[in-house]
């Protein structure tokens, strides 16, 4: 009866247009017109309104929002009131971050910081405000209590939230399985050549080089997803760079590399053997990620000194111009860079746990959230993913390479602009990578914009193909034709490589995966087929040990 006493004054409102007075005096808050304010409180008391006749009638909707969604919500009408009125608050919320007129990467900033609250505080994180959670405890005895606390000890000790039934996979057994053998190995990576399965190959081999931020496996999952295996399952021969993940108690100077030791004794180092053992003047590569930038930049070191070792490049979901980081910007300023400079820029590292710990909080209800709810307040165990197993597999940088990137990518931009930096002691200028270059995007990418990763296509001087990839950073590329899901785009008859609006009103969209449109670019710059050698290796580069090899077996404390 309060309930409707309270309700009663709120039904006369109903179907009247809301009119709300400032008082004298009064202003909106910096950055947001009086106009915007007084809609967003119309719509709020509005919806405010409606919230509360549907409750006192007992005729709450059901949501679809999937944190709401399970029937303990529905059948529990306090609980789902407050999930409605949360969902209220939170659209006010956002929507006044939306109409402030602040400078955009203040604005950026808001949205994250605002989003980031908005998601802890959810009803669904809480025991007393998930009915779900409470359910599962009373139909267990109290089992889903006892299981939710000894997941969450066990990630206290890990430092991290387990996504994935990580004892359900071993790499070399049920990941990273693909035939081959480590050819060569320094203190920054291990190369991996891969045997061939076909009795004839493409003349030029391919090197894969993969972020050194995250584990090569990415590119060799399972049989079924695996891009290293459907490569070789071509007739193309399949080089991979496997970085080493530094650990502190290695105490070996790892901790002091510099990008540019990266760039020389990593991916110019791997080009030269790929080289020597596939005896081809020029081979074609390809650059994941972060590993597609320093791939660029080892290119552009190439071309300085006179040299052009790589035919064809191909990169995936890469940036070299940093103009837009999307989500990234948030935690890019001077103020950052300069701490971590003073922090780890003369040696030390940038730990997989924080590496790890950013990127999920960039999508915080699908790998943080999720995860808590499920096990600790359900006291669930997670389903086995090979995909969460590699993303909880990451990898410490060496402080100097990672305050390198960060300045001069993020915060300054300066890869993209011609001779404005030195690496390896030669100025460099993009322009003058003047070969073919297939370059692929995700659309909904949340680390790599599509649009920041397009215009790689003004960079590179050469023929330049580009494909937009449904889905994102990761699921977009790991998209293998046989299981013919999602979708992409490629360019039109008229394309215009230098405008993505313009390209992409003219885009056509394909269905399935991108890997075949890709492989038919690929055979065009791979030369004729030859005989499939018996062996790996070479006189001076032999086998070392099998694949997937050790550095990849190294995890991050």
């Amino acid at each position: 009866m309060a309930l409707q006493r309270r309700i009663e004054p709120l039904r006369a409102y109903k179907g009247h247009d809301l009119n709300f007075p400032f008082p004298d005096g009064w202003a909106p808050p910096p950055g947001i017109s009086s106009e915007d304010l007084a809609k967003i409180q119309h719509d709020f008391l509005e919806g405010w309104q409606r919230i509360s006749i549907d409750a006192a009638d007992g005729h709450l909707t059901p949501l679809k929002d999937r944190r709401f969604a399970a029937p303990a919500w529905e059948s529990s009408q306090p609980h789902l009131l407050l999930a409605h009125l949360y969902l209220l608050s939170a659209d006010v919320m956002s929507r006044m971050v939306s109409a402030s007129t602040s400078a955009p990467e203040v604005k950026n900033r808001l949205e994250f910081s605002i989003s980031q609250w908005l998601d802890a505080l959810s009803p669904a994180n809480f025991f007393v405000t998930n009915p779900e959670a409470q359910a599962a405890l009373v139909e267990s005895g109290g089992e889903t209590l006892m299981a939710g606390m000894q997941n969450l000890l066990s990630d206290l000790q890990k430092g991290r939230i387990t996504q994935t039934d990580e004892t359900k996979f071993t790499i070399g057994e049920n990941v990273a399985t693909t035939p081959g053998a480590v050819v060569f190995e320094n203190p920054y990576f291990q190369l991996i050549q891969y045997a061939p399965s076909t009795p004839t190959v493409f003349q030029k081999p391919i090197l894969l080089v993969p972020p050194c931020i995250n584990k090569f496996y990415i590119l060799d999952l399972q049989p079924e997803n695996s891009l290293v295996r459907y490569l070789i399952e071509q007739g193309l021969t399949v080089f991979l760079v496997s970085w080493r993940n530094p650990l502190a108690e290695e105490n070996d100077g790892m901790d002091k590399a510099t990008w540019d030791d990266y760039l020389e004794q990593g991916v110019l180092k791997a080009i030269e053997v790929t080289q020597a053992i596939s005896k081809q003047k020029q081979i074609n590569a390809l650059g994941f990620c972060v590993g597609g930038t320093m791939l660029a930049t080892a290119l552009a070191v190439a071309a300085a000194r006179g040299e052009e070792p790589v035919a064809a490049v191909t990169m995936l979901t890469t940036m070299i111009d940093f103009h837009d980081t999307g989500m990234m910007g948030v935690f890019v300023d001077e103020q950052h860079a300069r701490l971590r400079e003073q922090q780890i820029g003369q040696g030390g590292f940038m730990s997989a746990r924080e590496l790890g710990s950013t990127f999920s909080f960039l999508r915080p209800n699908e790998l943080v959230w999720n995860y808590v709810v499920s096990n600790y307040l359900k006291g669930q165990t997670p389903v086995a993913f090979d995909l969460l197993f590699w993303n909880s597999d990451g990898t410490n940088l060496p402080g100097p390479f990672f305050i390198w990137y960060f300045r001069y990518t993020y915060l300054e931009n300066k890869l993209c602009q011609p001779n404005a930096l030195t690496c390896c002691g030669v100025p460099i200028d993009m322009r003058n990578v003047k070969i073919p270059a297939f370059v692929y995007a995700s659309r909904d990418d949340h680390i790599v914009p599509w649009r920041s990763a397009f215009s790689t296509l003004s960079l590179f001087g050469g023929d330049n193909t580009f494909v937009l990839g449904a889905s994102g950073h990761i699921a977009g590329v790991i998209n293998p034709p046989a299981k013919n899901k999602r979708n992409f785009w490629t360019s039109g008859a008229d394309a215009n490589l230098q405008d993505p609006e313009k390209w992409e009103r003219q885009a056509i969209e394909k269905p399935g995966s991108w890997w075949p449109t890709w492989l038919e670019w690929l055979s065009q710059h791979s030369g004729k087929r030859l005989k499939a050698p018996k062996s790996l290796g070479n006189p001076r580069f032999k086998v070392l040990e099998d694949a997937p090899g050790s550095y990849v077996k190294v995890r991050a404390v």
